[in-house]
């Protein structure tokens, strides 16, 4: 199962979920965080966060997911833990084609009106082109 993961009260509810899911079927999880990089700043024409800045941020991320990783074994399921730079919703859905898992565990916002059109809806457009159910 892949279990993309953003912090927010949504991804909690979809990660309790999963757990629940996964234990009777002994399914190992995958946590996924992805990192959306709005630019901040132009180097050589290329759109980067500052090196200094991502690295704080990716080390805080990967110890809250090693917490949530301790849930996944303290069920007794395997598990992992994945931080990748991209747009979330192609970044999910190309980590689950290429780890071949067989169930997206995703919360959603839910956000509509102005927002979804500014914002778009990652659990939407998942649901829509996944290579798998979600």
């Amino acid at each position: 199962m892949l279990v993309p993961f953003d912090f927010s009260p949504y991804a909690e509810h979809a990660f309790a979920y999963a757990l629940g899911l996964a234990q009777p079927l002994q399914a190992r999880l995958t946590l996924l965080h992805i990192i959306d990089a709005t630019p901040l700043g132009v180097v050589e024409g290329a759109a980067m966060l500052p090196p200094s800045y991502r690295q704080a941020l990716e080390r805080g991320i990967a110890q809250s997911l090693e917490e949530l990783l301790t849930r996944v074994y303290d069920a007794g399921l395997q598990g992992e833990t994945a931080i990748v730079q991209g747009v979330p919703f192609q970044t999910i859905l190309d980590t689950a084609r290429d780890k071949g898992v067989d169930l997206i565990v995703m919360g959603t916002h839910g956000r509509t009106g102005l927002p979804h059109v500014l914002m778009g809806n990652v659990a939407e457009k998942v649901v829509r082109l996944a290579p798998c159910p979600v």
